[in-house]
């Protein structure tokens, strides 16, 4: 990545609020402020200086469910410029805040008692900070200006001499150019749009609609429920009662688009319960969309770490794991010539009502023959996800969607993303290895499943995982392997929760020589993706 990462005071300052808080935000994992697309939510950091690490400036947590006193911990940030905790449950004191640099600082509508320290009452009084208090009971005995929703501007007066001219004028000039607008066209948007519809429609047995339409089904496209660099997910209802979700590119990239025709071509042509179902597609030159079947229950990467009281069990984890993988192995082996998918990640495993497991996003997807596996363009795909011996030689094979799915399967296991802090970056095959070296197999999996599960089937899925993400990939197994292991152990999984035992009693003798002799190749581990695979052939016995 070209981002520089955060200032190291300032994650360890996170992550510390993190856990005083126990917040589980799908966000808040990898590092705070880099890649920006992929920042924390809430924080706002500041990359003006180019050749030093961000800094963050604003946290907001507003309506969080905060709990228990005021993290010491935001304290500390001596870069924090806005802070806004409001409409949580936090008790106690206010702490001394010596922080020269913020400005505001929003506590309204929590428990916070006890007096208001000096260093803050000076700062807000010489109008350095912007102090809000209201809703609290140490407001109860004050009758100071930051304990009352009606806030005092000093310099009012004069802007309002100021700007309201301006903004006079500025409203004329624009009414007069809407009037002109109006007048170029009355018939409003959807003529707008329905003088671009393609008049050639793609040769595909399923339904064209017009924008109009989508308009329609989505109610003006009102409900959001999903982004991505690709545009905006709507929820929306068709004229038989079935709900679907319609993906709009946005305009910006219409004339780039490379994956709509390839996602349309594909998904017309594959049926298969684990694949998510096209319902139609909108080919307007100002709006392409693609309607799929609804998934009420999000995608698997929500459901690993959504946060809440609810956790997926272990069985649950296995099934929809299989379902995913009877999605790819028809790709693989009964479409003609073999689809493979190129982006297989937990966010693009979609869910139903039931947790059956739906492969989806197939924007990247490429039917190949033997005779053709050559990509001249740089490799597709997530980070982290990637096979590495496709991003080095763009030899594109089904085991490129093998390596990707073991990725998934970790996922399901230690609940971890691909790539996170740890608390440097550390890709998650290579944790995996590590935290197995230092002891028990059983350190890796997500807490969230209470040790309820089944050792043995424990063991053969990482075992399975392992051999899936191997550097080479002819010593991956096939999709229909991967299948089949997966529904032997199934029933052991669903049979009796986790058994303890010792890594000196129950791992195989392979396993444990694997072990022992990572002391020589310890720095394998740290070495990213690709120079750590060369020891996973030995979790599958080879």
């Amino acid at each position: 990545m070209d981002n520089l990462t955060t200032d190291s005071n300032d994650v360890n300052y996170m992550k510390e609020v993190k856990k005083h808080y126990n917040l589980a935000r799908i966000t808040w994992n990898g590092d705070p402020c880099s890649p920006r697309e992929y920042s924390w939510e809430g924080l706002t950091c500041d990359y003006s200086k180019s050749n030093q690490n961000p800094r963050i400036v604003t946290v907001n947590l507003s309506t969080s469910r905060l709990r228990g006193g005021f993290a010491i911990s935001f304290m500390k940030m001596t870069s924090l410029e806005n802070l806004d905790l409001s409409h949580n449950n936090l008790t106690g004191a206010i702490p001394d805040y010596q922080l020269k640099s913020l400005k505001f600082l929003d506590l309204s509508n929590n428990k916070l008692d006890g007096p208001i320290p000096d260093s803050i009452l000076q700062r807000f009084q010489a109008g350095l900070l912007d102090l809000r208090l209201e809703g609290n009971p140490v407001c109860s005995n004050v009758k100071g200006a930051y304990c009352s929703k009606k806030r005092k501007n000093t310099t009012s007066t004069v802007l309002i001499s100021v700007i309201v001219p301006v903004v006079l004028v500025s409203l004329l000039v624009v009414m007069c150019i809407l009037w002109k607008l109006c007048w170029k066209g009355k018939s409003g948007d959807n003529e707008d749009y329905d003088m671009y519809e393609e008049e050639t429609p793609l040769h595909i047995d399923i339904r064209r609609f017009t924008y109009t339409e989508l308009k329609l089904i989505t109610n003006d496209f009102q409900s959001t429920i999903g982004k991505g660099g690709f545009g905006t997910v709507y929820h929306g209802t068709l004229e038989n009662g079935d709900e679907v979700a319609v993906k709009v590119l946005m305009e910006t990239s219409i004339a780039e688009s490379t994956d709509f025709l390839p996602e349309v071509q594909t998904l017309s042509k594959v049926h298969h319960k684990n694949l998510v179902t096209l319902q139609g597609y909108c080919q307007n030159r100002k709006c392409l969309a693609l309607v799929y079947d609804f998934m009420p229950r999000g995608n698997l990467q929500q459901l690993l770490r959504g946060g809440g009281d609810y956790s997926v069990k272990w069985e649950q984890r296995l099934h929809i794991a299989l379902d995913a993988a009877q999605g790819l192995e028809y790709l693989h082996e009964l479409c003609t010539p073999s689809i493979v998918h190129r982006d297989v990640k937990t966010p693009n495993i979609l869910l139903d009502k039931n947790l059956v497991g739906i492969i989806s996003d197939f924007g990247l997807s490429r039917a190949f023959n033997d005779a053709h596996t050559h990509i001249s363009t740089a490799a597709a795909g997530t980070l982290g996800c990637i096979d590495p011996e496709y991003h080095a030689t763009f030899q594109l094979t089904v085991k490129t969607d093998v390596y990707s799915f073991g990725i998934v399967l970790l996922e399901i296991i230690t609940g971890q993303p691909p790539v996170f802090m740890d608390p440097q970056t550390v890709h998650l095959p290579n944790w995996v290895r590590q935290n197995i070296a230092k002891g028990s197999i059983h350190d890796i999996v997500d807490k969230r499943l209470l040790d309820q599960y089944d050792a043995s089937s424990l063991q053969s899925v990482v075992d399975l995982a392992m051999n899936c993400v191997e550097n080479t990939a002819i010593n991956r197994p096939t999709m229909t392997e991967v299948v089949s292991r997966l529904k032997v152990w199934l029933p052991a999984a669903s049979a009796t929760p986790r058994r303890t035992y010792s890594m000196d009693s129950e791992i195989p003798r392979q396993f444990k020589l694997m072990i022992s002799g990572a002391g020589n190749e310890g720095s394998s581990f740290q070495s990213g993706y690709t120079n750590g695979m060369s020891q996973s052939s030995l979790f599958s016995g080879r």
